[in-house]
């Protein structure tokens, strides 16, 4: 099948480095394609060659001449225009329906006459969809469609985009997003693109796989060039006289070497960890906070205990910041008591990360100014070796902060936050703008961290994988906790936070059926109560014994030094973490079934 959108050795340098380097992607009829890499590597600005809006330095690029194409940006320009809905229309071709744009402005909750310089970041942001949306192109390009949207939005993004006709091409930080839409990975990589046949869903291990084949690689090169120098100094032939191909072909393997471009490392991120807290961090009892009359949060209880990993989950203006200001003391409420346990030392990554002036330097935001150095952990560092760590260049120093990329920026606010001591952080939209191997470390750090986190996202996979518990807005200032992440809650709920189906929302609920003469409520039965006391004993065992098994795999000569060892402790640490899913699972269940009982009597 002929492609709809073709770009051919693509090749673009800027700032005197090559960006892209005979990168290629390829558009068919019903692909949807997930764009990935590290920040930086190039993804928007090959999406931006793909729109026709920036020329490279070389290289072809080929459009259907009947294919529409529509161009969704990180951050559109609406300054021209004098209402949302004039900036919507502007989108749309000549025979395209102006009704059905009004039709999806009014589905996202857009007002037409709305100003577009009053817009909030999640408006505007609905604002740009219903424009390449509407006109129902035959080739959506889309960079990061989902920034400032908050659940309720992504999840109506998700579904229309999946019954959409558009062929797609997609740049996301939401990983559940492109695993449930995509069919396709481009990945751009160090200039170059690689292909995967396959959605997103498969992309991590086929990468993780691509890289280690790489290492492998540099390390037969490192062998040969180690193999070619020992042959010039010792060779019988070199003492009489040299080989003069030989010589060239070291020279080649040094050049080889020399300019191979290396993956981008992963960021180090260590949280600068306090003391611990009491074994109650923040217990709140009956709150209740209102603005203009306005219930955000209404009788509200919760106990919060060391250790905890808290989400907070609700729709744009429902009150998540506020409920976090409540919870750590920062607001006062109306109604109810909140208390503060002993010892509790807090860091918070702010949501709109504009704490600082724009004009304050990247050493000055680390240090605070007059000093060269960072405290972490009890160790006095130079502060160039923690911006290494967060992926900064010694170059970037002096860097202001309004130069920074909006990843580069997340980073920052990140570096700043784990510098300080805690055992309570406090996480306030924090995975926007960072990608995903960035996203991948910070998950890993907090599942490391000891201490308490409370988590503001829209992230539905970054909620699964981090999360003990959620707190959802129930609506009128009605907020719910459920045990586990984001995909428990909605087990739990029947429906996520978009709320119950139209049809489900219309129907009446069945009568219940007669319970039989003598039945009794549910209870627990022996087994089951013995299993919820002994499970946590044998989940703590289980993951005792994991991490000593990744220190033992983590040893890099193991292989090499008992292979026989190393491929039975590879086969039991994955016996043993299989037994810990299925540990967690059961526990998961059985307290969810303990708490639907207690809420029954």
């Amino acid at each position: 099948m002929a492609p709809l959108l073709q770009l051919r050795d693509i090749a673009l340098t800027l700032g005197g480095e090559p960006l892209l380097e005979m990168a290629e992607l390829s558009i068919s009829p019903g692909e949807r394609i997930a764009l990935v890499g590290r920040n930086g590597s190039g993804k928007s600005t090959l999406l931006r060659i793909a729109a026709g809006l920036t020329a490279p330095d070389q290289g072809t690029r080929f459009q259907q001449p009947s294919a529409r194409l529509a161009f969704l940006p990180q951050e559109p320009d609406m300054s021209v225009f004098a209402t949302a809905l004039d900036y919507v229309l502007a989108g749309l071709g000549e025979h395209d329906d102006a009704h059905a744009a009004r039709t999806m402005m009014a589905a996202l909750g857009l007002d037409p006459a709305a100003d577009p310089a009053t817009l909030s970041g999640g408006e505007a942001r609905r604002t740009a969809l219903a424009r390449v949306l509407a006109p129902e192109p035959e080739i959506l390009l889309l960079d990061e469609p989902t920034n400032h949207l908050d659940l309720i939005a992504i999840e109506w993004l998700e579904n229309l985009l999946a019954t959409c006709r558009s062929a797609i091409a997609l740049v996301s930080h939401d990983k559940r997003l492109m695993a449930d839409l995509t069919n396709a990975t481009v990945w751009v990589d160090r200039g170059k693109t690689h292909r995967l046949d396959r959605g997103f869903g498969a992309f991590e291990a086929w990468r993780d796989q691509k890289l280690d084949e790489e290492e492998a690689e540099r390390r037969k090169l490192d062998r040969r060039i180690v193999d070619e120098e020992h042959w010039m100094r010792y060779g019988v032939t070199a003492r009489r006289k040299r080989n003069m191909r030989r010589v060239a072909e070291l020279e080649e393997l040094r050049r080889e070497r020399r300019e191979a471009r290396r993956s981008v490392g992963l960021a180090n991120m260590i949280a600068q960890e306090a003391k611990s807290s009491g074994a109650l961090v923040v217990e709140a009892e009956k709150i209740g906070k209102s603005f203009g009359g306005k219930p955000i949060v209404q009788n509200f209880s919760i106990r919060i205990m060391r250790g905890d990993r808290i989400g907070i989950i609700g729709a744009n203006g429902a009150g998540k910041t506020t409920l976090i200001n409540l919870l750590t003391g920062a607001l006062a409420p109306d109604a109810g008591e909140v208390r503060i346990g002993s010892n509790v030392m807090m860091a918070r990554l702010d949501q709109k990360r504009d704490s600082l002036k724009p004009s304050t330097t990247l050493i000055d935001a680390l240090t605070g100014g007059g000093s060269d150095y960072v405290t972490v952990n009890g160790e006095r560092r130079h502060v160039i070796g923690y911006m290494r760590d967060f992926l900064f260049g010694p170059e970037q120093a002096r860097t202001p902060i309004e130069k920074l990329s909006g990843g580069e920026r997340g980073r920052l606010m990140l570096a700043r936050a784990l510098a300080l001591p805690s055992n309570l952080i406090v996480l306030d939209e924090p995975t926007n703008d960072l990608d995903m191997e960035t996203l991948d470390l910070l998950q890993e750090l907090l599942g490391e961290y000891k201490g308490t986190i409370l988590i503001v996202s829209h992230d539905r996979d970054f909620l699964d994988r981090v999360a003990s518990s959620v707190i959802v807005s129930e609506g009128g200032g009605r907020w719910l906790e459920y045990a586990g992440g984001y995909s428990d809650m909605v087990a739990q709920r029947g429906f996520g936070p978009s709320g119950p189906p139209a049809a489900a929302q219309a129907a009446k609920p069945p009568k219940a059926a007669p319970k039989p003469q003598g039945a009794g409520k549910r209870k627990l039965t022996f087994n089951e109560k013995r299993a919820l006391e002994m499970l946590p004993e044998r989940i703590d065992a289980l993951r005792t014994e994991l991490d000593t098994l990744e220190q033992t795999l983590e040893d890099p000569d193991f292989a090499i030094r008992e292979p026989t060892a190393f491929e039975t402790a590879t086969l039991h640490y994955g016996r043993v973490r299989e037994q810990l899913e299925k540990a967690e699972d059961e526990w998961l269940a059985l307290e969810i079934l303990r708490e639907g009982i207690e809420r029954e009597g």
